[in-house]
């Protein structure tokens, strides 16, 4: 699995909508490092997390 984000995107979790929109912060091998607003910093791995990247462009 190839995955779309990079340090700076903003992305949320659909599973759990209360975190609140994160700031990806790394992404090393299938683990996504996130700093969400609602609850911290969250060590997702994208084998079991989907994450929704939010498009900032209008």
């Amino acid at each position: 699995m190839i995955l779309d984000f990079e340090p700076g995107d903003k992305v949320y979790n659909p599973s759990a909508k209360e975190w609140g929109i994160g700031q990806v912060q790394s992404v090393i091998k299938d683990k996504v490092t996130v700093n969400f607003e609602n609850v911290g910093k969250k060590v997702i791995n994208s084998n079991n997390i989907e994450l929704k990247k939010i498009n900032d462009k209008n």
